[in-house]
């Protein structure tokens, strides 16, 4: 299964509990908006999964360094970690208490590097197992430390994200940033998207889509409190518009029937 299947499977699992977790013992409230924003981001994320590309399939440290090595992927690298050392040396000391996709963004970007760690070492332990001297490649030194530097800086910056904002609203937006430079990488690193078709393109696109909605409407609502006593006395006032516009399309109804 591709990566972005893979994170979208476990966004699917780990949003709802979170945020029922997070209402239960931190009192924290979803409201209208981000209940809905939860219930379009699972949505959205079962599209994913639906339509997600197959992995290419890299058997060997030889075609994984090969893979490494390309200068599409090396420059994909470097732009992703002078990104975030600018984040972590000039922008999170200004600006990382106060917005929310300071410390998110870190977390996000380090995590393309844990994936492609991760997804080597698997193949040197697996070619261990077949009694292979891996331990002698030097590339797997580099993947150890890259995965050892990279989770323990998304462990720093999540938790930073999460004593300052609301946990109801850092792990879908983690997953929404976090599943974006995956799936760069992953495009980039192991061409998962080469033998899709239209269909699963746009199926794709359109599941990703979906959650960046569901995310806007956990970050952009989080401060309006709207009960759906109010909600609904407003969609059924008989002097509302809302209430009119029902109206009409239930006479509209009956006149075609």
């Amino acid at each position: 299964m591709s990566c972005v299947a893979g994170g979208a499977e476990r966004f699917i699992s780990i949003l709802p509990n979170s945020a029922i977790l997070s209402s239960h013992f931190l009192n924290e409230k979803l409201n209208i908006h981000g209940k809905l924003g939860c219930v379009l981001s699972i949505l959205g994320s079962t599209v994913m999964v639906i339509h997600a590309p197959e992995e290419e399939e890299v058997t060997s440290l030889d075609e994984m360094e090969r893979k490494l090595q390309d200068p599409v992927f090396v420059t994909f690298a470097v732009l992703l970690t002078v990104v975030a050392l600018v984040l972590i040396v000039v922008v999170a000391p200004k600006k990382g208490q106060t917005n929310i996709l300071i410390y998110i963004s870190i977390c996000s970007l380090i995590g393309a590097f844990s994936v492609s760690s991760v997804k080597g070492l698997g193949i040197a332990f697996k070619q261990m197992l077949e009694r292979k001297p891996v331990y002698r490649r030097p590339l797997v030194y580099i993947l150890v430390a890259v995965l050892v530097l990279s989770v323990s800086t998304q462990i720093n910056y999540l938790n930073k994200a999460l004593d300052v904002f609301n946990t109801s609203l850092v792990t879908p937006i983690y997953y929404v940033c976090f599943t974006s430079t995956v799936v760069t990488c992953s495009i980039i690193l192991f061409k998962e998207w080469n033998s899709m078709r239209p269909g699963d393109i746009i199926g794709t696109l359109s599941g990703f889509c979906t959650i960046i909605i569901g995310i806007f409407l956990l970050h952009a609502f989080k401060n309006t409190n709207i009960t759906w006593s109010q909600l609904m006395k407003t969609v059924f006032n008989p002097f509302s518009f809302s209430y009119k516009i029902l109206c009409q399309f239930f006479l509209l109804l009956m006149t075609y029937q």
